[in-house]
């Protein structure tokens, strides 16, 4: 599924098994997307079910440069459903399967307070903090609703059920991993924190999750 376009994403709100939209972006110099397990979309559709997808990517194949296709949504508009918090944990591709069944074993706790959740594969790289440094990965990315005392257990329960299989939370997003674990979660993260030593020896571009994650 995940090598039928340039870019594949599938859609869940995990309030029953499977999986509700697959979005595909293809280059217009590859022959178009075969998908057999799904009937085309007829209209124009948003990820969060009942939206309207005015603010959404053009939709239908209408070429436009990668810019304007590859996110979801229009840089015009506010992106998502507006009013969100979100999470995004990134695994090794080869647990996937085991990962979202993991994910489906909680499926009434994640599914209380989520908008939709997006699943996607991204290549190895070797950038020392990225979430996918190293290996091939499923990015398991989760619209919450913007209320965080509903959110924050569920978002610990979430990530109980995927600590077997070495997730790393997106930095930019809402997690609550510790910190220890994190450091034990990149190879190469004491590398850096020697980079960042050496090039900011006072910690002016520091702060207390920062000091925290680098272990001082």
């Amino acid at each position: 599924m995940a090598a039928s376009a340039y870019s594949v994403s599938l859609f869940t709100d995990w309030r029953a098994p499977g999986f509700r939209q697959v979005w595909l972006k293809r280059r217009t110099d590859q022959p178009p997307a075969d998908f057999p397990w799904a009937a085309p979309a007829t209209v124009a559709l948003h990820p969060v079910p009942g939206m309207p997808a005015v603010n959404t990517t053009e939709q239908f194949g209408v070429p436009g440069p990668w810019h304007e296709r590859l996110p979801h949504f229009r840089a015009e508009f506010t992106p998502s459903s507006g009013a969100e918090l979100q999470s995004e944990y990134l695994l090794p591709r080869s647990a996937a399967v085991e990962a979202l069944a993991a994910v489906d074993g909680i499926r009434d706790t994640v599914s209380s307070v989520l908008q939709t959740c997006e699943v996607r594969t991204v290549a190895a790289d070797a950038q020392w903090l990225s979430p996918s440094y190293g290996r091939d990965t499923v990015a398991l990315h989760f619209t919450w609703i913007e209320d965080t005392d509903a959110v924050l257990p569920v978002v610990r329960r979430l990530e109980e059920a995927l600590d077997p299989f070495d997730a790393r939370p997106h930095w930019g997003k809402v997690f609550t991993t510790p910190a220890e674990v994190l450091r034990g979660r990149y190879p190469r993260l004491g590398d850096f924190a020697a980079l960042a030593r050496g090039l900011d020896p006072e910690g002016k571009f520091a702060n207390a999750f920062v000091r925290g994650v680098l272990g001082d």
